[in-house]
């Protein structure tokens, strides 16, 4: 009888307090392992094969790997991403080619280049069948050249090879001029505009990479800001790693899962052209070459950085004296990350 009542005054209890314990907060969820770090990444253009290492560490998880929770923030042609980077609305960017690197430095931008994912700048000139067996051949041509050509690649053009500007035309991006000149040339990209006029040309123009003739920039380099570099180089180091990890997944591995994700963030992309510009990476070399084969993809090297630099400033492109150095550091590269997935 005594246990009786000893059970009816526990139930009683709890009965009174069952509000107050319903109404108790429930305690918090355990969180499964450290909290990953939010990352904004700016590229230059809108989502192509071109990107595809990024895109391949975000879909397959490789950036997660690596604790870090990152966005892509796609570029364009309204787009300017680069503005993004000193002001820290975005924390790497994109860049195009080294030349960007050294205007960083001389016009006092807080940035700095922290690794190169391509060894070989892709740019190239295009010709018809027939028309020019060597690159000296195309100062006899009718040359397409955009705005930014002429300032940067074309004055190496000039001084190195003797090109002139009085057979130059202005290049707006649009194939049909060249397709109609048969003794005419267009700049382009490897990766992308041969494919083009391939496709409405109905012919394979002859291609002439300006990286194999001696215009050794750095491309499709990683900028971070400099406070970043100096005050959370964990950060930095991460990023570029697992980035580097994402271009051998993306060229020797199963990389459709980065196109699907390419074509959500472009819906004019195809799958024939990303499978064509993975192809001529591979075929021409951009990203996995050189120092790269080495030292692993996002390598960069001081012997190259001053190559590349003096014969900018001899070509009238870059001023002299500017401290080049500033524009880049190799602290985070040519530690051969991700070597081992290279296929042997």
């Amino acid at each position: 009888m005594r246990r009786l009542l000893s059970l009816l005054s526990v139930l009683l209890l709890v009965a009174a307090n069952a509000p107050a314990l319903a109404s108790s907060p429930a305690a918090p969820a355990k969180k499964e392992g450290p909290e990953l770090r939010k990352v904004r990444f700016g590229t230059n253009w809108v989502a192509q094969a071109e990107h595809g290492g990024y895109y391949q560490a975000l879909a397959d998880g490789t950036y997660k790997k690596y604790g870090l929770d990152v966005e892509i923030v796609p570029g364009g042609p309204n787009v300017n991403n680069r503005i993004l980077l000193p002001v820290g609305k975005i924390d790497f960017f994109m860049s195009a080619n080294s030349l960007q690197s050294f205007d960083a430095v001389e016009q006092k931008i807080p940035t700095v280049a922290v690794a190169a994912s391509f060894q070989k700048d892709p740019q190239v000139l295009l010709t018809h069948p027939g028309m020019a067996e060597k690159l000296d051949d195309l100062k006899n041509l009718t040359l397409f050249v955009s705005k930014e050509g002429m300032v940067s690649y074309f004055q190496w053009l000039k001084a190195d090879y003797g090109f002139t500007e009085r057979s130059v035309m202005p290049y707006t991006f649009n194939p049909q001029p060249f397709l109609a000149d048969e003794k005419s040339a267009m700049q382009g990209y490897v990766t992308s505009e041969p494919y083009a006029v391939e496709q409405q040309g109905k012919f394979k123009p002859r291609i002439f990479l300006l990286a194999d003739y001696g215009f050794n920039s750095y491309s499709t380099l990683i900028e971070a800001r400099t406070d970043m570099v100096e005050k959370d180089p964990d950060l930095v180091q991460k990023f570029v790693d697992a980035s580097a990890i994402g271009w051998y997944n993306y060229l020797y591995h199963d990389n459709k899962a980065a196109n699907d994700l390419i074509k959500k963030h472009n819906p004019e992309m195809t799958d024939a052209l990303l499978a064509n510009s993975v192809a001529k990476m591979k075929e021409f070399g951009i990203v996995d070459s050189g120092d790269a084969l080495k030292l692993g993809i996002g390598a960069m090297t001081d012997a190259r950085m001053q190559a590349f630099y003096d014969k900018m400033v001899r070509t009238g492109v870059v001023k002299a004296g500017l401290d080049y150095k500033k524009a880049y550091t190799l602290k985070f590269v040519n530690k051969g990350v991700g070597l081992n997935l290279r296929p042997k």
